[in-house]
């Protein structure tokens, strides 16, 4: 779920040097270890079949060819399933959340800033939760969204679930910074230690709403936006392509 820092590698072959890379690991794996305990995994599942509803995955074509980005342990691609799809990809940085996988979908570990897919392939795009771990804002924003924007065939749509800087998200925060509370609920502990793991992208991204929804809006037009409960809620089709006297898209 991670993004590795910018220039140093994120697979094997990597040119990363042995600090980094250890860092990084020691994040990685305390931020899946809490993650863990945040939910089960059939909690996430039955979450995610609630938001695709909600998304509209339901009047989707059953055939749709659908990605998920930043998928972590599957769970997502697993709702997609249950909900009647097939056609399922998913795409992680993470090697041990990949391996927890088990379902039709295929799983590739590798930048969602360079999809493996060709351009004008998928039909839907999903990402829950997934762009406020990247290193840069805008930069790695708005490539990943664009990787997006390239595989999707015309019409496609996009479905983003992200943080969002609301008054319950305050309110969460602040139960996070409470010892009694982290002691009292498991939950918030979990929470709390995620948090602390990917402090410097979570914040970044809670403090440049505008620029994100800029950036989303860029690619894709939206047909669903909303803002409640800590989160972003964005549904959309791609935009087609407006190409200016240099030949440059968009």
């Amino acid at each position: 779920m991670f993004s590795i820092p910018s220039g140093s590698g994120q697979d094997e072959g990597s040119t990363c040097q042995p600090g980094v890379v250890e860092a990084y690991s020691h994040r990685q794996e305390a931020w899946e270890a809490a993650h863990s305990r945040f939910e089960t995994d059939e909690q996430e599942v039955r979450k995610f079949v609630g938001r695709l509803r909600t998304m509209g995955a339901e009047g989707w074509p059953r055939n749709s060819e659908i990605v998920e980005l930043f998928c972590g342990r599957g769970n997502g691609l697993r709702a997609l399933n249950k909900l009647g799809f097939t056609r399922l990809e998913g795409v992680d940085l993470s090697a041990s959340l990949l391996a927890r996988y088990r379902g039709p979908g295929k799983c590739y570990r590798c930048d969602c800033k360079q999809l493996p897919f060709h351009d004008r392939s998928k039909d839907v795009v999903i990402i829950h939760g997934g762009l406020h771990h990247l290193a840069k804002l805008p930069e790695d924003v708005e490539q990943t969204l664009s990787e997006m924007y390239r595989i999707l065939r015309d019409g496609g749509v996009v479905g983003v679930v992200e943080p969002w800087s609301t008054p319950f998200l305050s309110f969460v925060h602040a139960m996070c910074r409470t010892n009694i509370a982290r002691r009292l609920s498991r939950k918030v502990d979990a929470l709390a230690t995620m948090i602390h793991y990917e402090r410097s992208t979570y914040e970044q991204w809670l403090r440049q709403p505008k620029t994100v929804l800029e950036l989303v809006e860029k690619y894709f037009q939206p047909t669903r936006q909303s803002f409640g409960w800590g989160k972003l809620m964005f549904v959309g089709t791609k935009r087609r392509q407006n190409t200016g006297s240099t030949g440059q898209v968009f």
